[in-house]
């Protein structure tokens, strides 16, 4: 099912550990044929082409943009379904969906057998992080969908040249992916037998019978798990964070930050805010440097992103690029005359179209659109990317970012007061469920460094990594927490943009360029230094009585976030004596400050 060429180009790797592989999958899936990609604009044409010749992807009035559908029921992560296959007596946190690793195994290898007979199987090869770097770590993908290769073309860096330094060994990323028997509209049918597993020891990931990118597409979230179980063993941290250089106006100077947020919580938002540049918006990892800096760089070249909201006045740079010639794909839109339509693009919608459910009509009362479609295009493309994007050194961390959604009650940016009070807070990061995810809407979930849905090491671990790696930092970033999404009668109190004005406080307190208030939660800003920013970015007014109502301690809804969490990790295996006490002092100084001032406490009785 190899034929000579595509073994030529496997073998000019010089890795048997690849051909070994390959070879196991194939036998396998039983393709009806194989085909190896390399680094070639000619190899990655093909894939393109394939992608709209085999009707994964169709072509739209743009030049360079394509459409492609997930089916009506795949169109999220499917969490359910996603687990780390587990040996022996190994365990790990209660949230971590596991299996033990026979049947794990078992089970999967049985959805795979014969699953690509009739199809093509596509081999490519990745590397994660910028190229010949100290964060570099090659991935291999096996898959039958050419939309998955194509986008992995356009997310990740070509890793064919890089597969041939490796010099033979083993320490590469592999990922075995089949979108399953197919309906007459090219959608995986057997969703039941819908299957991701991880598998740590061999770093690698199987995922069948689906197609949303979020489940199919190796690199991403899925490589995201291994890559966490490394840096567990090897004392570094990989992070579901941003990287993004801070320029304040009249200042030659740029701060690089890190950011987590929760999916559709303003994480991509927030590293696209204008006149700031971008490294990389979903996935980061950050090591020491020689000269004791945390560095950080962008696993990623590209964005899988939610189109949801992106209109020309709340996110110009990437409206710009959706609207003109180049390189993109958008899945899970309204599409009317080869023309998309996405919720919240600023536009009306046409009276019918073709959606993910087939064919749509405005009279029907449905969603034009999906809450979760998305658009995949490349940094490059983008007018903000940062030149420092593919430094092999990464760039230098001078802040890090917490952000969750809460309607009632953390205050919009909050400084920690220490590294160890910093990992506390990301680690008792709560937010509100959204469309990013399969399940109900609106509920308060705990999402630790908004990470859980990827941790593979017991949670305990992953924290206590964190407040290690402070030890061998001669310089500490700040760790801050923000929240765009508070809300008075069911309406948001801030503007979307208004988060540029957070970043800025966020990027002079590094600086120390702005006092703050110390609350029992963090460092809050002072009222006339959100009045002058306010007023020199956006030349608006800052009232107080709204600076009252976003940054008012709330101490019995805090207290019962609190205790929320504390419940939580009482039911974890060694989490550290650091985490406790932390829970415990922000509680007490909650306590006092109520039993001085009251349950509802405005800012200004802190100063």
């Amino acid at each position: 099912m190899i034929d000579e060429l595509n073994m030529n180009k496997l073998e000019a790797l010089g890795n048997e550990h690849v051909i070994k592989i390959v070879k196991e999958y194939v036998e396998l899936c039983k393709p009806a044929k194989v085909t190896v990609l390399t680094d070639s604009k000619e190899d990655i044409e093909y894939v393109r082409n394939l992608a709209i010749k085999n009707g994964e992807e169709k072509k739209l009035a743009i030049e360079g943009h394509t459409i492609h559908y997930d089916g009506i029921n795949d169109q999220a992560r499917d969490k359910a379904n996603t687990r780390v296959m587990i040996e022996g007596t190994n365990k790990l946190s209660k949230a971590i969906n596991t299996i033990p690793k026979e049947e794990g195994l078992k089970e999967v290898l049985d959805c795979m057998k014969g699953v690509m007979e009739g199809k093509e199987m596509i081999v490519c090869f990745y590397c994660l992080g910028p190229l010949n770097s100290k964060f570099s770590i090659s991935a291999l993908q096996m898959t039958d969908s050419a939309y998955v290769a194509h986008s992995e073309n356009i997310l990740y860096r070509p890793g064919y040249e890089q597969f041939k330094k490796l010099n033979g060994s083993d320490e590469f990323f592999h990922f075995i992916h089949s979108a399953g028997e197919l309906d007459e509209r090219g959608n995986s049918v057997n969703l039941d037998k819908r299957r991701i597993y991880i598998d740590l020891e061999e770093e690698r990931v199987f995922t069948v019978n689906n197609q949303y990118a979020g489940n199919s597409v190796g690199l991403k979230k899925l490589a995201l798990r291994l890559a966490i179980s490394k840096a567990h063993k090897e004392d570094w941290l990989s992070e579901h964070m941003f990287v993004m250089g801070v320029h304040p106006e009249g200042k030659d100077r740029v701060t690089y930050f890190t950011g987590a947020y929760p999916s559709a919580c303003g994480k991509t938002s927030t590293a696209m805010i204008p006149g700031q540049s971008i490294v990389g918006d979903d996935i980061a990892y950050i090591k020491i440097g020689e000269d004791g800096r945390a560095y950080a760089t962008n696993v990623e070249q590209g964005i899988f992103g939610i189109i949801k909201d992106v209109n020309p006045e709340d996110d110009a740079l990437i409206h710009e690029v959706l609207m003109s010639p180049r390189e993109l794909i958008v899945s899970n839109v309204l599409i009317k005359d080869s023309v998309p339509y996405w919720l919240g693009m600023g536009k009306e919608f046409p009276e019918d179209g073709e959606n993910f459910a087939g064919k749509w009509e405005k009279s029907s009362g449905k969603d034009p659109a999906h809450k979760n479609a998305r658009y995949t295009i490349r940094i490059s493309d983008l007018s903000n990317a940062d030149p420092e994007a593919e430094n092999p050194n990464g760039v230098p961390v001078s802040g890090v970012i917490y952000g969750g959604r809460d309607s009632d009650t953390s205050p919009p940016v909050v400084e920690s007061l220490s590294w160890a009070h910093g990992v506390f807070i990301g680690a008792a990061l709560e937010s509100e469920t959204t469309a990013a995810t399969l399940g109900a809407q609106g509920v308060r979930k705990h999402c630790p460094m908004a990470n859980l849905d990827f941790l593979v090491v017991p949670i305990g671990n992953y924290i206590e990594n964190h407040l290690k790696f402070e030890e061998d930092l001669d310089m500490v970033p700040k760790i801050f927490a923000t929240n765009y999404f508070m809300k008075k009668n069911d309406k948001f109190l801030t503007e979307k943009v208004d988060k540029k004005v957070w970043l800025m406080w966020m990027e002079g307190r590094v600086h120390e360029e702005y006092d703050a208030i110390q609350t029992p939660i963090g460092n809050i800003p002072l009222y006339e230094d959100l009045v002058s920013l306010f007023g020199y970015i956006f030349n608006k007014e800052f009232p107080r009585a709204l600076y009252d109502e976003l940054f008012t301690i709330r101490v019995g809804k805090l207290i019962e976030q609190l205790d929320r969490i504390e419940e939580i990790y009482q039911a974890e295996d060694n989490i550290p004596e650091m985490f406790h006490k932390h829970i415990e002092q922000q509680k007490t100084r909650l306590l006092e400050a109520k039993e001085k001032f009251g349950d509802i406490i405005l800012p200004e009785k802190f100063e």
